[in-house]
């Protein structure tokens, strides 16, 4: 399948994007709660995917979760506590840039977590989201696959691009050369981890933008009828001339010039 164009790519997300609106007020009107988890792979697509969502989508409503690395305090508290603390309150949405995974990817191949801390885990995050089902939240897990050649060509890009160096890290560096590893411990958290209430799902970012789509029309799809009468809003004439801005004690900086 051939990759998609931009100009075509932005054609069929647009109506994606109005869906997501309405899903948005939707989640606000309902007092719903809806908590998107995506995991993958290093310079799979993640961030896009994130950014397609939220691209607009009220900031305050919609949340993206990026967690460092544990202070010294959180890595002595129960392991789910500090991604508990991000979870959505009444009418909001949180997308996890990672998350909870994090032990059964990058801590176990890295070796941050021990064996019995990543078995722990396996056994623990099952019943951590039937908790978050139960209580009423809509949870959705989505793992984004790319080609090791693929993910070899976007760690060049990485490189070679000053506005896309930050993305790259010496773990990064450090975990492209165990793609067959972080592939076992996929396989590893899936078999223990994908349930009927809580289960993954794959979706193919060879292609990011195919990706993005795919993903999104997705999680719509599993969504139930978002369908929200929108409020009519009063927008009268103005009762005089349209102001200009005047200014007392500051003034703008000069205008950009090309």
């Amino acid at each position: 399948m051939s990759k998609l164009k931009r100009k075509d790519y932005e054609a069929l997300l647009q109506p994606l994007q109005s869906e997501l609106a309405h899903m948005a007020r939707w989640v606000q009107h309902a007092g719903q709660r809806l908590v998107v988890v995506f995991e993958g792979r290093d310079t799979a697509g993640k961030g896009g995917a994130i950014n397609a969502i939220r691209e607009h989508l009220n900031p305050r409503q919609c949340h993206v979760v990026a967690l460092p690395k544990p202070t010294d305090r959180e890595a002595g508290q129960w392991y789910f506590q500090r991604y508990a603390a991000q979870l959505p309150a009444a009418g909001e949405i949180t997308l996890f840039d990672r998350s909870w995974y994090n032990r059964a990817g990058v801590e176990k191949v890295m070796g941050f977590a021990s064996d019995a801390q990543v078995e722990a885990f396996l056994h623990a995050a099952p019943q951590f989201e039937q908790q978050l089902v139960d209580d009423g939240i809509l949870l959705f897990k989505y793992w984004l696959c790319c080609d090791q050649e693929q993910q070899e060509k976007r760690f060049a890009e990485r490189l070679e691009d000053p506005l896309k160096g930050w993305k790259l890290s010496p773990i990064d560096l450090e975990a492209r050369k165990r793609y067959r590893d972080y592939t076992r411990a996929r396989e590893v958290m899936l078999k223990a981890t994908h349930t009927r209430h809580a289960p993954w799902t794959l979706v193919d970012f060879n292609d990011q933008k195919r990706g993005r789509l795919a993903l999104i029309r997705d999680l719509l799809d599993r969504l139930p009828d978002t369908a929200v009468d929108t409020p009519k809003i009063e927008f009268p004439k103005l009762a005089s001339k349209p102001a200009k801005e005047r200014y007392g004690v500051l003034k703008p900086i000069p205008p950009f010039k090309a």
